[in-house]
């Protein structure tokens, strides 16, 4: 038997919610990985935390050509 569905809101203790962003973009970046040795896809994922830090992954060897350039646009 499973854990359920868990209700998606905001947390809104901010050690909590920390806590729990770093956990899951771990997760988001094994996933990653895994998806593209499996599979042999190209993978590139870009998350940003919410104080702007830019974590990032890219199966290529060329990474993100654009990350910068995303980086300053987003602001």
């Amino acid at each position: 038997m499973g854990r359920g569905r868990v209700e998606m809101k905001r947390i809104e203790n901010k050690i909590n919610r920390q806590v729990t962003f770093s956990k899951r973009r771990s997760g988001l970046l094994k996933k990653a990985h895994e998806i593209s040795v499996l599979c042999d896809a190209e993978v590139a994922l870009i998350v940003f935390s919410t104080k702007g830090k830019l974590s990032e992954y890219s199966t290529n060897s060329r990474g993100f050509g654009c990350n910068h350039a995303l980086y300053e646009m987003r602001d």
